[in-house]
């Protein structure tokens, strides 16, 4: 699929993706603001203030936006990760500039009355609270925690409560001024549009927008020289964990070959994991691998829900597995299955509107020399055994394993005798 850039003279980046046969369009406006952009004081703050633009804005108030989005016929909503917040609404191509003008005025013109921050923070501290009973999302938390520490990286999205309960104002207006600015931002259009309309619009909408500072976040710093563990322990019927090692930052080419590695391990039903842990030993319902990069920082890892009294033999599994996939052969029939899972997700995973805005306006955001699949195709095809096994000894380490645990667990100490590889 297609895309073009354009750069308005306040540096606004704008990404168009044309797609004349779709029968929707959507729009997004995203900016590098997110949990790594706090302090510890703040943290949670990028979040809240994602809540608070659907509040009222200068020229809406907050009780008519999802009338006006619900009366469009508009999948809307916003979202804030460790370097971003985004809001977006789709629609159908014939509302594309409507639904532009309204995420546009969301991130442009919120007014933060004071009468819904008191409420929403209610709203706030129980979306909190339903996570932390959730174990299965809780334990990525964790495993921040256990991976970066007491910094920005190490915090959690949604913040402390202590936090949000003491938020005034004033608080979200300064954030707002420091970090939504155009030389920040990103507006992604995608669908069945006029690229030149849309253009046109988006001129007339930010165009005056002033240039400010650009408030840059505080770069992650890793240091490990032996494997470390954190246990939070919780009464529940399973024991859920990530276990895994440091990695690369995104844009990092060996990136590509640590995926396809990922995609051996634990990358759909008949992968080394999910073989061994669920068909053979039948310990879990879910087992899978992961990739995670920021803009300066990586990991490379395992997660899975096991039965409490299988959490040791669990980890155990899982350190062999890793040791194998770095130390024995991978078959090139291994090696093509991988590579053809991959590229059929990347294929199924990009025929709507919005994965193609998703796919190039995240590259863009986060200034990543943008790729388009058929380039990333030819980068997976073009990679070997014998680069798995550099890039896996380069990560599979011992003394930069992790393992994170979610359970009535309190011992780490029988845990910390496993970690080998």
């Amino acid at each position: 699929m297609k895309y073009y850039k354009d750069v308005l003279d306040n540096g606004l980046r704008v990404i168009t993706v044309p797609m004349k046969d779709s029968q929707s369009a959507i729009a997004m406006v995203a900016v590098e603001a997110g949990s790594h952009y706090e302090d510890k004081k703040i943290n949670g703050l990028s979040h809240f203030l994602e809540h608070m633009c659907f509040k009222g804005t200068e020229k809406r108030e907050g009780k008519d936006i999802n009338i006006e989005l619900d009366g469009l016929g508009a999948e809307s909503n916003a979202f804030t990760g460790d370097e971003y917040t985004g809001y977006y609404a789709k629609a159908h191509h014939k509302k594309v500039n409507k639904i532009l003008d309204i995420v546009s005025d969301l991130y442009l013109n919120p007014t933060f009355p004071e009468k819904d921050i008191k409420i929403e923070k209610g709203v706030i501290i129980e979306e909190i609270n339903m996570y932390e009973d959730i174990p299965m999302r809780q334990i990525h938390v964790l495993w921040e925690e256990l991976l970066y520490g007491n910094q920005p990286a190490g915090r959690s999205i949604l913040g402390p409560k202590s936090n949000i309960k003491k938020f005034k104002r004033d608080d979200f207006v300064k954030y707002h001024q420091e970090h939504y600015i155009p030389q920040k931002t990103t507006i992604v259009v995608a669908g069945n549009i006029n690229r030149r309309d849309i253009i046109k619009q988006v001129k007339e909408t930010f165009g005056e927008a002033k240039k400010g500072k650009v408030l840059k976040k505080q770069k992650i710093k890793t240091s490990q020289k032996s494997p470390k563990i954190k246990i939070q322990n919780k009464k529940s019927d399973q024991t859920h964990l990530h276990i895994g090692f440091h990695s690369f930052k995104i844009g990092d080419k060996r990136n590509i070959t640590l995926g396809i590695a990922k995609a051996i391990l634990g990358g759909g039903m008949s992968s080394r994991l999910f073989r061994k842990m669920r068909h053979e030993l039948g310990m879990c319902y879910y087992t899978k691998s992961f990739v995670q990069a920021s803009t300066d920082a990586g990991n490379f890892g395992v997660a899975t829900g096991v039965g409490n009294a299988r959490a040791e033999e669990a980890v155990s599994v899982i350190i062999e597995e890793f040791t194998k996939l770095r130390d024995d052969e991978i078959t090139e029939k291994e090696l093509k299955k991988a590579k053809e899972y991959i590229i059929g997700n990347m294929a199924t995973n990009h025929e709507t509107s919005e994965s193609w805005a998703d796919f190039y306006g995240f590259q863009e955001l986060l200034h990543q020399d943008i790729k388009t699949i058929k380039q990333l195709e030819k980068e997976i095809r073009a990679v070997k055994v014998k680069d798995i096994k550099k890039v896996l000894k380069q990560v599979i380490k011992k003394e930069t394993l992790n393992l994170a645990i979610i359970g009535p667990h309190n011992n780490p100490t029988k845990f910390k005798k496993l970690l080998k590889v």
